[in-house]
């Protein structure tokens, strides 16, 4: 059972302008490539709100007459808030909004460190590999009781 009252149109069409703003393609913007083959994807974050009013006033003096408030309204804000760079194979978010706890600035540390620590374990893995063997490794000598 659906009444056609006035107020219902108007938070429809409300809502349904909301919805044709906000899709996937707003928060996650399309891909960017510089000349250098770098790969840019702007990260926005959308806030909105949605407020509807109404009214019906009943009358004894008239009751065959309809009568009506109204009222509604929307808002919408978009930030960006970070890029995604690939560029080389490696992904980078880059945060614009600065960190709001040491929590926010260890998580957005942890990608840095992790290619650090691969630097560092591929050098000492390289200067193994390159380093002629000692003649202790070559022929180990047995301790003498």
């Amino acid at each position: 059972m659906s009444s056609n009252h006035p107020i219902e149109g108007m938070m429809d069409t409300t809502l349904n302008n909301i919805k044709q703003m906000v899709d996937i393609n707003t928060i996650v913007g399309d891909p960017i490539t510089s000349p250098e083959g770098t790969i840019i994807i702007p990260i926005s974050k959308i806030s909105y709100g949605f407020a509807s009013g109404g009214s019906d006033f009943a009358c004894k003096a008239s009751p065959d007459k309809e009568f009506f408030g109204g009222g509604a309204g929307a808002g919408v804000t978009i930030n960006p808030v970070a890029f995604l760079t690939i560029s080389n194979g490696n992904v980078k978010m880059l945060q614009i909004d600065p960190y709001n706890s040491s929590a926010d600035r260890i998580v957005g540390m942890v990608p840095d460190i992790v290619d650090k620590v691969n630097e560092m374990l591929n050098s000492k893995k390289q200067k193994k590999e390159n380093q002629p063997a000692s003649a202790e490794e070559t022929f180990p000598v047995e301790p003498q009781v």
